[in-house]
This record gives structure tokens, C-alpha cells and sequence, in this order.
């Protein structure tokens, strides 16, 4: 099994014996949340009788805090942040006697302050990059093509600017976070390489201590619009019923319905719009965000699949039989560090099933027959 490994800095340095007292350590990574973490350390009363940690200011909040695991040489920092919470505890015993240290990523300073603003002739893309820029923190933004102009619409930020940018990435589709790399404002990365394969029930390959998924059948949904032009007065009328994403199978959720059987279908309102445009993409944003109808849930020793699983990418799974073997999109990690181990906790969703012929199922480049069960 390969080495693991965690390293904790805070305030740009390592803290001298904290590995001999740490008790649990946990980051969550989550594609809907800011990225946050936990730490728990044993507190020991000092032969002069006070207590490591509590006065040390490196463990005062807003104090800097990076937290970087891996596997041997495949290492990447999980967290890049700030302390938000120091949490004490006093037991009956010395040994019940706990310092609880919470953290988020660098999004927690863009939480602050609700702002009243307007973004005149501005796109969404643009708009993101700028707030971005104001933080300090380097923008990884695609580009949005439309340009809202003045003399039709502005639009007006009434919240906070992590979740100003939220509310425009949701009506793009596209997914909006910060990690050590900078600022991110893109559509989901369903086209990347996927992670190092999991492997599920595969004999002595299987790497995955427990999974278990869900398919839903009324998870998809038609979107549909109508809207009134302020200017001409003609009615506008939207209806998006395709995805425009990479289908991670070769059976999308409209291949299951019966004949004569509709897909569900939702008007949008109370969302203004400035004509077909606009209209199109909030639809097909909406589209993109429903169409995972396939969910799932695992656990992985780190040693045991040979590396850092990470959320917002993909990852193949095969030993799931034909139908549910294949690339799934990682949405959420949760790294637990325990002194006996560092294990993964993983949520996977997927907007089709069965394998398109195109997976690789082994680090060899094994084909479709290597993830159809576990001693084929």
C-alpha cells in the first residue's frame, strides 16, 4: 500500500508537536460550498500550568491555515484559508480535555459585506472577474457572451459577492469557488482526464471500502419561459429540453421513458429577462444543473486507491456491473485524518449510464469488459 501523508500549516509555518496531538482532522470539499475544515487537538496542561494552544497566536482566528495531503509523491494542498472558529472544551479528565479549530477557504472574505451595487454594460464572465480581481485572488473565468446593456437592463448585485456570483453562475450553469489556485467562474469539467479509477467489489483490485447510488427518474426536467418584450411588445417563448454538456453514458435520462410518456416540465418566473438571449441561457443553466439523475456515495482509503480524490472532476468506477460502470463527476470529498488512517468520503453524480465505449477502466488502458465485474 502507498504512504500517506497530511501537512497542517498555520500562519505560513508548521506548529512543532501537533501531529503527537492531533485527535481528527477533517476537510470537506464540496461543489455547492465554500471549502471548510476541522481540526481537533488534544489539549495537555503544561508542567507550569497552562495550556499549549490556547495563548500560542497562531491559533487565533482570521490566523492563515493550508492544509495539504497526498499519497507518496502525489500530494496537493486540500484547503488554502482562514481560521473562522476556536472552540475549547474542558472534560473531567486531562484526557477529555479538547481544542476544536475551524476553518473555511478564502470565499469566507468575499461573506462579509451585503452590497448594494449596479454592473451597467458589464457580462456575467467580466463581472466575476473583476470581483475576483478585488481580493486579491487570481480569476480562472470562461468566458459568458452576453453584454447586458444599460439601455435595455443592468444588473444589480442586493447580497454578498461570493453569493452575487452564484446567483450568475447558476444562470449560466457553471460553477463558481475559490481554492489555492484562485477563483474559479466555469461550466462543470465533465471533459477532464478522470481521477486514478475506483474500483468496487474487483477481488484484490477493489479500493473502495463501501458505495452505494441512486437513480432517479424525476430528477430531470424540461425548462420552459415566456416573456413580454418592455420595448416591442412581442412575446418571447423559450423551451430547453437538451443538454448542451459531454453525457458521461450512452443512455441519457429521456432513453427511459415510456412511449407517449413527457418529461416533466417547469416554467421559469419572476426572472427578468432582456429577450431570447438571455432567456435560452437561463433555461438551459437550469437544464444543466437537473439533469444528474444518477447520485451516489462512497468511502476510500487514500493508501488503498493510491491518491487524493478531489471534487469538480471526474472519476471512472467500474466493478458495477455494465449499466453503472463508467465516468462519474465528483461533487463533494470530505479527507479524514484519524491517528490509524486518512480515509475519503465521496459523493458522485452522473447525467447518463452505461458505458459510451470511450472509458478507461484500468491504468493500462483496459477496455469495457474490465469494469463489468469484479473477477472478470
Amino acid at each position: 500500500m502507498a504512504f500517506d501523508n497530511v501537512v497542517v500549516e498555520i500562519g505560513g509555518d508548521e506548529v512543532d508537536g501537533l501531529y503527537d496531538n492531533l485527535v481528527r482532522l477533517e476537510v470537506e470539499l464540496d461543489d455547492q460550498l465554500a471549502g471548510m475544515f476541522r481540526l481537533t487537538l488534544g489539549l495537555l496542561l503544561s508542567p507550569e500550568g497552562d495550556w499549549p494552544y490556547l495563548d500560542d497566536e497562531r491559533f487565533a482566528i482570521w490566523q492563515t491555515a493550508t492544509i495539504t495531503a497526498g499519497v507518496e509523491d502525489d500530494s496537493r494542498v486540500l484547503i488554502d484559508g482562514f481560521i473562522t472558529h476556536v472552540r475549547p472544551e474542558f472534560g473531567d479528565g486531562l484526557d477529555q480535555c479538547r481544542l476544536e479549530v475551524w476553518g473555511m477557504d478564502a470565499s469566507v472574505l468575499m461573506d462579509r459585506v451585503d452590497k448594494l451595487k449596479a454592473w451597467p454594460n458589464y457580462k456575467d464572465s467580466d463581472i466575476a472577474a473583476e470581483v475576483f480581481e478585488t481580493y486579491g485572488i487570481t480569476p480562472d473565468v470562461t468566458s459568458t457572451e452576453i453584454v447586458h446593456d444599460e439601455e435595455q437592463s443592468t444588473i444589480v448585485q442586493r447580497e454578498t459577492d461570493i453569493q452575487f456570483l452564484n446567483r450568475l453562475a447558476l444562470r449560466n450553469g457553471f460553477e463558481c469557488f475559490v481554492d489555492a489556485d484562485g477563483g474559479h467562474f466555469r461550466p462543470p469539467a465533465v471533459d477532464d482526464t478522470p481521477q486514478p479509477v475506483l474500483a468496487v467489489q474487483f477481488g484484490d483490485d477493489a479500493n473502495v471500502n463501501r458505495f452505494a447510488l441512486e437513480v432517479n427518474a424525476l430528477a430531470q426536467t424540461t425548462f420552459a419561459m415566456s416573456q413580454v418584450d418592455h420595448i416591442s411588445g412581442e412575446v418571447h417563448d423559450v423551451t430547453v429540453d437538451s443538454a448542451r454538456q459531454t453525457a458521461l453514458g450512452s443512455a441519457t435520462a429521456d432513453t427511459f421513458l415510456a412511449p407517449g410518456m413527457d418529461p416533466p416540465l417547469v416554467y421559469i418566473g419572476r426572472s427578468v429577462t432582456t429577450g431570447d438571449r438571455e432567456m435560452t441561457e437561463l433555461c438551459q443553466g437550469l437544464f444543466d444543473r437537473e439533469e444528474w439523475f444518477v447520485t451516489g456515495e462512497g468511502e476510500v482509503s487514500a493508501n488503498k486507491c493510491g491518491g487524493v480524490l478531489v471534487p469538480r472532476s471526474t472519476v471512472t468506477i467500474k466493478g458495477l456491473g455494465e449499466t453503472h460502470s463508467g465516468v462519474y463527476y465528483v461533487t463533494n470529498v470530505t479527507h479524514t485524518f484519524l491517528p490509524d488512517g486518512y480515509t475519503q468520503t465521496f459523493g458522485v453524480k452522473r447525467n447518463a449510464l452505461r458505458p459510451n465505449g470511450d472509458e478507461d477502466f484500468s491504468a493500462d488502458g483496459g477496455g469495457l469488459l474490465a469494469g463489468l465485474g469484479g473477477l472478470l
